[in-house]
């Protein structure tokens, strides 16, 4: 994975991982157990049983899919999205994503939604973890994907939010490096590590 495309994962990790918004009633949707099984396997395989998923409904509509017994919410492919993407994220970073999901639904741009969110954490409302948290996400392209939701070369992307951290206080490059690990939005309450595997792999959802 190049570069430029990490650049640009690296703003759907902030917008299509927290997206879940209500799709047009056109698009079929997979059943709640597939959406579910697909989602999951973002995570590595002893995570992934106790995941609370957001998924689509069979209207569409976002809906929980299934309570979750651990700290990961994991969002279901949204398949009006361009291409394929499945996130599963850390508990802590719950206010964030979901401020994140409700401003999207308002279609907000994504500069909108970053001046938001910074007044928010600002302003008290939410506060970003105290302790590095993780995201776990791959892409692929749509033709890529089965009707099971297995995938051929999916892209992994690893980030770990650490709030305002910067080159000087962790001594992580501010510089993109293929394969990572760097730090996008250095400084910002929402900077992370960018840690983005070079290979493609294959995924069979279980």
């Amino acid at each position: 994975m190049g570069v430029g495309m990490v650049r640009a994962v690296a703003v759907m990790s902030i917008l299509t991982a927290t997206a879940g918004v209500a799709a047009a009633q056109s698009v079929s949707y997979p059943s709640a157990s597939r959406q579910i099984a697909a989602a999951v396997s973002a995570l590595p395989d002893n995570l992934q049983a106790g995941a609370r998923v957001l998924g689509h409904d069979s209207n569409g509509k976002v809906a929980v899919l299934r309570q979750g017994s651990n700290d990961f919410t994991c969002i279901a492919d949204d398949r009006v999205s361009k291409q394929y993407h499945v996130a599963c994220y850390h508990k802590s970073l719950e206010p964030f994503m979901a401020r994140g999901r409700e401003l999207h639904a308002l279609k907000k741009s994504r500069e909108a939604i970053d001046s938001l969110r910074a007044a928010d954490i600002k302003a008290g409302k939410y506060s970003m973890p105290s302790k590095p948290a993780a995201l776990y996400q791959y892409f692929a392209s749509r033709d890529s994907v089965d009707a099971l939701g297995n995938v051929k070369g999916a892209s992994y992307l690893y980030v770990v939010y650490t709030p305002y951290a910067t080159e000087k206080s962790t001594g992580i490059t501010e510089n993109p490096i293929e394969g990572g690990p760097w730090i996008m939005y250095p400084g910002k309450p929402w900077a992370h590590l960018m840690i983005a595997p070079q290979k493609t792999a294959s995924v069979t959802v279980k």
